[in-house]
């Protein structure tokens, strides 16, 4: 199990993902699941996925190869004219990839399914965020859905609901996505630290600020644990239930 957040904000955008895989409960292990391509002062992307590790590493080995082939052979998203036209080709790829290596029957065909988020900005056009299905098509981020989540999503959302601004400060986001993050690996065992987190400012392609909070990381650890005192506080503060 994976949990992945993509967000917009007035700002930019952020991102973060957890870098847990497991095959079992005997096998465990740990991969990165945030990729991202920069082209200082012309664009910048960055790729999120949750599902099959090998269709994942896959989509993300094809979109390489064809970044360094000519551009006439096949679609790059280094040369793509804009976002959707990225979000586009990491579609195709994605649903090639799947029809490739499944084989009939929906068990099989369930086996290779992926889905992801990618967003970034190129110059001249606004940040965008776009959700990517296993059948290749494709949602984007907007004023009424402004967050993307994809893997164990349903822990980690109700803090993000309540909370979310698009006017926050990147800061006051990342503390917003370390508490949903928090939640998440507390109730489910296929999520953990580290965690990537990667933000992109609006209009600035040659700075792009990441960080992983390992473990016992002593933020992300003070967040977790402020959070609970806080809630602890708040539950004693309502008002007593009378029968």
């Amino acid at each position: 199990m994976t949990y992945c957040v993509g967000m917009r904000l007035n700002k930019g955008l952020v991102f973060m993902s957890d870098t847990r895989t497991n095959a079992g409960v005997d096998d465990i292990s740990q991969v990165r699941k945030m990729r991202s391509w920069h082209v200082p002062g012309e664009r910048v992307i960055t790729l999120m996925s949750a599902g099959n590790l090998a269709t994942t590493q896959a989509v993300v080995g094809l979109l390489d190869e064809r970044n360094k082939a000519p551009a006439d052979r096949h679609p790059s998203i280094l040369s793509a004219p804009s976002m959707f036209a990225v979000a586009m080709t990491i579609g195709e790829t994605l649903r090639s990839i799947v029809t490739r290596y499944r084989t009939e029957g929906p068990m099989a065909e369930s086996i290779f399914r992926a889905s992801l988020i990618v967003g970034g900005q190129i110059k001249g056009s606004e940040p965008r965020l776009f959700m990517i299905y296993p059948e290749g098509n494709f949602i984007e981020a907007g004023e009424d859905n402004p967050f993307f989540q994809i893997g164990e999503t349903k822990y980690g959302r109700p803090i993000i609901v309540r909370s979310y601004d698009p006017a926050m400060s990147f800061e006051d986001a990342v503390k917003l996505l370390c508490v949903s993050f928090d939640s998440t690996i507390r109730a489910n065992a296929g999520v953990d630290l580290p965690i990537d987190l990667k933000v992109h400012e609006r209009d600035d392609f040659t700075t792009v600020r990441e960080r992983r909070f390992e473990r016992h990381d002593s933020y992300f650890q003070s967040v977790a644990d402020g959070w609970a005192e806080a809630l602890g506080i708040a539950l004693a503060e309502l008002p007593d239930f009378q029968f």
